[in-house]
């Protein structure tokens, strides 16, 4: 292999590593949450579970009330 195609090879690299590094990274400049922000949008597993999640908080609540009275 040449000189010449060992540095296109590494300058190709280079681009594939820095692609990657900043796919890993992400934005750095933004809040993590806005690198998320929308990924579920529109999944009914999704919204399913804040269902769930909201039913059981809701049923805590009203398990708290009964506690209360006694």
């Amino acid at each position: 292999m040449s000189n010449t195609e060992i540095e296109t090879r590494l300058a190709s690299l280079e681009t594939e590593l820095k692609k990657l590094r900043a796919d890993i990274h992400g934005d750095v400049k933004k809040p993590w949450w806005e690198n998320i922000v929308g990924k579920f949008a529109d999944d009914p597993i999704y919204d399913e579970a804040m269902q769930l999640g909201r039913e059981y908080r809701e049923s805590l609540r009203d398990s708290e009330d009964v506690c209360t009275e006694l």
